[in-house]
Formats: structure tokens, sequence, C-alpha cells
């Protein structure tokens, strides 16, 4: 088993002061998503997206291999600013360039999963 990588509240609070970063949301779509295939599946989706579009040197078409929709992790990678190199770099001091390591990529799974699951709670306040 892993241990959870430690996550910047400072970061967070970037990304949520972040203009772009802090327009995406989870909808209707995306929460029936996750209710009905389960955070962990939800979070082994999230491994395989990160080991397969971000976790290379050179990524397949970096900075647009990353939709805008279709699946909550997509989301939350634009809102955490884990969906390419570029933005792994300037966000989370994550050099581009070299393959991820496996605890850049466990990092980068617990950011995305800590943002689902603050949507998560932020929708059952409403």
């Amino acid at each position: 088993m892993t241990m959870q990588p430690e996550i910047s509240d400072t970061l967070l609070a970037s990304l949520a002061r972040s203009r772009f970063r802090s327009s995406f949301h989870l909808r209707r779509k995306e929460f029936d998503y996750i209710a009905k295939k389960g955070l962990d599946t939800v979070r082994r989706h999230a491994e395989d997206f990160v080991r397969l579009r971000l976790a290379p040197a050179m990524p397949v078409n970096d900075g647009r291999q990353t939709p805008m929709k279709g699946h909550p992790v997509f989301i939350a990678q634009h809102a955490t600013a884990t969906c390419c190199r570029k933005c792994l770099e300037k966000w989370h001091k994550i050099p581009a360039g070299t393959e991820l390591t496996r605890q850049q990529t466990d990092y980068v799974v617990a950011v995305i999963m800590i943002w689902i699951n603050t949507e998560i709670a932020l929708s059952m306040r409403d």
C-alpha cells in the first residue's frame, strides 16, 4: 500500500483563486457516474489516465491530451492543473521532459481525488 502524498493547502488555495481553474465543477452527469461506478473505480481511472496520458516524458499531444469533459477525472485534471506536463510543471513543480516517478504519479492521483471528494462534499451541502 502506498502512502498518501503530502498535498499543500497553499497549492489548493492557489488553484481555488485561479479564475480558470476554479471555473471547473462536476455536474449532475459526473456525480451520477461516480455514484454508479464508485470512487475506487474513479481512482483506478485516474491512475490509468495519468499513467497513459501524463506520465510519459513526452506525452502524445501534450497540452491537448486531456478532454475538457466526458469523465469526472478529466474535469478534475483541469481544475487541479494536472492536465498536461506544462501545467504540472507550472503549478506542481514537476519538471516536464522526464517520465513521472511512481511517487509523482501517486501525488497527481491524490490531488485529483482530493478535488473530486471536495466537489462531492460541496454538492452535499447544497
